[in-house]
């Protein structure tokens, strides 16, 4: 996987602070460039007269241009802790959600951190990293504090799959990741077996267990294939998806998903799992969309 741009959602806050640092790291790397974006809602403040009508409060040019300064101040020191890598900034009208979401159909991967303020307030525990990681048109990396980043050198990759189309363009992002970063990667495929009362009396969790691997072996093959120098385990775990991939992190320097899943991994967006790993994860969590714009 080669990164040509990486898109920063940047607000001058802490969190947005380490999603750049993970960026310009990712960059070196990948030799991509990183574009750091800051959504200016002016409207947000602005006092309505009534429904249909303009606002009564209109946008503090003397407040835009400090934005401006804040994004030029962080470029200027990204070129100097990172020389190697071009970086560009711009102020963008409109709502963070709304803008990342259209500007990431130009971008191999977006980076934002887990709260923010301004254009990004309630970053994590609001809608928008939610939204972003649901609808974006790339992968979008969540950095959750310091603690998050403190991991971003330690450990390998760890990806959940289950076999869905989510769950394998996850793997392709995990096993590309893994090989660039010369790390291990951690393959985990999970199922939740029945209730007792609602299982067939005939269920054979070692030979379920046989035929998850053979499905994951399966899976991996083709990466194998591709990157012999990587080191690829496959893990069969029982539980609570969400559990199992939140404590895999701990060990980890990117925990990968996909948006959705099936089996274990039902509703991996939309429902409780990969909400629960940005939350709770780590480090790093890289939610990655079934379909991929090629540029």
């Amino acid at each position: 996987m080669s990164v040509r741009e990486l898109l920063v959602g940047f607000d001058g806050s802490d969190d947005s602070q380490n999603a750049l640092t993970w960026a310009l790291e990712e960059a070196s790397r990948s030799g991509g460039s990183v574009r750091l974006i800051y959504a200016f809602e002016w409207m947000s403040g602005a006092a309505w007269a009534g429904p249909g009508m303009l606002p009564t409060v209109w946008p503090d040019e003397t407040a835009r241009q400090e934005l401006e300064d804040l994004v030029k101040a962080a470029v200027d020191a990204a070129g100097k802790t990172h020389p190697g890598v071009q970086v560009h900034g711009e102020v963008v009208d409109g709502p963070a959600p709304l803008v990342l979401q259209e500007r990431s159909a130009h971008a191999d991967l977006m980076v934002v951190g887990s709260r923010g303020q301004g254009g990004f307030a309630g970053l994590l525990v609001g809608s928008t990293s939610i939204a972003l990681s649901g609808h974006a048109h790339c992968p979008v990396v969540v950095i959750r504090g310091e603690e998050a980043l403190s991991h971003a050198h330690t450990g390998g990759v760890v990806v959940g799959v289950d076999g869905s189309a989510h769950s394998l363009r996850a793997l392709e992002f995990a096993a590309a990741q893994a090989a660039q970063r010369t790390v291990p990667l951690r393959v985990l495929r999970i199922w939740s077996p029945p209730a007792p009362r609602w299982g067939p009396p005939e269920l054979d969790p070692e030979k379920i267990a046989a035929q998850e691997r053979a499905a994951a072996e399966e899976s991996v093959a083709p990466w194998r294939e591709r990157h012999p120098e990587l080191e690829i385990t496959i893990e069969i775990a029982t539980g609570s998806p969400a559990a199992v991939l939140v404590e895999a992190s701990r060990q980890a320097q990117l925990a990968v998903v996909g948006t959705r899943g099936r089996g274990g991994l039902r509703g991996m967006l939309l429902g409780s799992v990969s909400q629960q790993l940005i939350q709770h994860g780590h480090c790093p969590v890289a939610v990655v969309p079934e379909l991929h714009q090629e540029q």
